[in-house]
């Protein structure tokens, strides 16, 4: 028998789709050239001459997905033995992976990350200890492993945050203050809200510089197509100067969603290993505190799976005005609420409607738009807020697209197709 819902939205009519490739600067490195690049530039001697023989570094590895992750990790575990040090790789991820050491060798495991891989220890304890106190005599906690090794290398990817705005945001302090406090330290650092963030990120950063050896930091820059458009080597006296730099060219480099705005934004796939809020926001527009703001502007949101990588954490459904029971049923709150009651942003842990399927899920969402033209409804379409460069987009958008010289049109619109069950074929599969 129908349901009382699926018959409020059966008749509800979805546009037909086409796919857009859209535009961006192509900047990269390309991954084979990265041992060479990351090796010449960590050789220098500012870097190289604080290797000793015999001590033991740490590397940080956190849970974002970054690219060619294994291959510049390597290249920096390699270096660490050519210069007669001891490397191990320790995981830097604040409360991610429901803040248990098990869940944080999972995550690292799935990015290839493991003792065979590396050639060396993987360490995921979530035991930390006081190293001191910031400017205003607050706790400075960091991961045991981490505080007890001879030096700490910060390997670490430099990008604009989801929930606030300063001039250190995702990158070299947070991985420090927040990847290496582990539960305990990032739940120090988020207890006055995000509202803060811009201020103890770099006060708690700053004394770690202080009270623990970081040698120096490995940061990554992304173009828009999800891949290395830049490394930097930081000195760890160079870091509080150079940041803020690094983290504007890395706003230049970010995608986008080309047309400013829709009615409906389906993200096919959230989960943790595309961004810490699940989707990332500065693309999105679903920004869930009143610090930061940008991305598409869209009046309701559909997300249909969660990422395998995410270990159960829905973490980013927060964002979403309709779900999937599919999405649903993979959902572990003991995995997704450790992260968020540590980061003080619940919001991102509420629970949207959860519909059938896919369809489902959609056309509710057209449905309950206020004040657009149903039969000509702009929809937008992403197979995860990581991989933007092609996407859907609805017939409104057909002739405008012809027009825009940062799209290229790839297909003509046709009809959304479903299965049996009433779930989209190919979700996550765009382009």
């Amino acid at each position: 028998m129908k349901s009382v819902v699926s018959s409020l939205v059966e008749n509800v009519k979805i546009p037909r789709m086409f796919q857009v490739r859209q535009i961006f600067p192509e900047d990269r490195i390309e991954a084979d050239q990265i041992p060479e690049i990351l090796g010449e530039k960590m050789n220098e001697e500012k870097f190289a001459s604080q290797i000793k023989p015999g001590m033991t570094v740490a590397i940080t590895v956190g849970s974002r997905q970054i690219a060619n992750i294994l291959t510049i990790t390597k290249t920096i575990v390699d270096f660490v033995k050519e210069k007669g040090g001891k490397p191990f790789i320790v995981a830097a991820m604040g409360s991610h992976g429901g803040a248990t050491e098990e869940g944080q060798r999972e995550i690292l495991k799935n990015y290839g990350v493991t003792e065979e891989s590396m050639g060396c220890p993987v360490k995921c304890s979530m035991e930390v200890v006081k190293i001191g106190v910031n400017e205003e005599g607050m706790d400075v906690l960091i991961g045991r492993d981490a505080a007890e090794a001879d030096g700490i290398i910060v390997n670490c990817r430099i990008k604009p945050h989801t929930c606030f705005r300063g001039p250190y945001e995702s990158g070299i302090m947070k991985m420090m203050t927040i990847g290496l406090g582990k539960q305990a330290g990032a739940e120090v650092c988020h207890e006055a809200g995000f509202g803060q963030m811009a201020k103890y990120v770099p006060m708690f950063g700053r004394a770690i510089l202080k009270h623990v050896n970081i040698l120096f930091a490995v940061a990554v820059l992304e173009n828009a197509y999800d891949e290395t458009a830049k490394i930097a080597v930081v000195n760890h006296d160079e870091i509080e100067d150079w940041e803020p730099a690094l983290l504007e060219e890395a706003k230049q480099l970010l995608p986008c969603i080309v047309v400013p705005e829709c009615d409906v934004l389906i993200c096919d796939v959230i989960g943790k290993n595309f961004s810490g809020s699940g989707m990332d926001p500065n693309i999105t527009g679903t920004f869930v505190t009143p610090y930061a703001s940008g991305g598409l502007k869209s009046q309701r949101v559909a997300i249909l799976d969660l990422s395998k990588e995410s270990h159960h954490s829905g973490c980013g459904m927060g964002m979403a005005h309709a779900t999937t029971r599919r999405f649903f049923d993979k959902v572990d709150f003991d995995l997704t609420y450790p992260n968020l009651i540590t980061s003080t942003v619940v919001e991102n842990a509420r629970v949207p409607m959860v519909m059938k399927n896919d369809k489902e899920a959609i056309q509710v969402c057209i449905r309950t738009c206020t004040g657009i033209d149903k039969d000509n409804v702009r929809i937008v379409r992403i197979a995860n807020s990581l991989q933007v460069e092609h996407i859907m987009l609805s017939e409104a958008y057909y002739e405008e697209a012809k027009k825009n010289p940062r799209l290229v049109i790839e297909s003509e619109p046709e009809e959304m197709k479903f299965d049996e069950e009433g779930n989209l074929i190919g979700v996550g599969k765009i382009g």
